[in-house]
């Protein structure tokens, strides 16, 4: 008999539209995937950081998202958000030095960056340039990572 074992790697892409519903079908993706690869362990804090950058994505940008998933191997997960604004927002700048300020207590909304920040084992920024067309800022693409263990600082990987 033989056994077929599924890969540790793979990758999902998804593109979402600028909707109100993408963070929702957002972190309905992210579950669905991890629950199928196995990796439970990583669902909870992978969907909350997904989720959030999903719905910055549609509270500061006209246009579509692109969501994709990648597993890395040995339980480590990325996820990557391209969005159309090419401003790259703390903590994705430079880390360790880029830090998310603080947000009053009474403030209704400003945490989910730090989120990332805390909960992430690593993250990154990267502003697109000029688009095909020559228009100026194509967006950029931030994404993080979980699961493998704990870095104590963001670090340069290539996407």
């Amino acid at each position: 008999m033989v056994t077929v074992t599924l890969p540790d790697t793979w990758s999902y892409a998804l593109r979402l539209p600028h909707d109100p519903r993408a963070a929702r079908v957002a972190r309905m993706t992210v579950r669905s995937a991890l629950g199928g690869h196995g990796m439970h362990d990583v669902v909870d804090v992978a969907e909350l950081l997904t989720s959030e950058l999903v719905t910055d994505a549609y509270l500061h940008t006209a246009g579509p998202a692109s969501l994709r998933l990648t597993a890395l191997g040995g339980g480590r997960l990325r996820v990557g958000v391209w969005d159309s604004h090419p401003h790259i927002p703390a903590p994705f700048g430079r880390p360790p030095e880029d830090r998310v300020p603080d947000v009053p207590a009474n403030a209704d909304g400003g945490r989910g960056l730090r989120l990332v920040q805390e909960f992430a084992t690593t993250w990154g920024g990267w502003p697109f340039g000029d688009d095909v067309l020559g228009r100026r800022g194509a967006g950029k693409l931030l994404w993080f990572e979980v699961g493998g263990g704990r870095c104590s600082s963001a670090t340069s990987v290539s996407f």
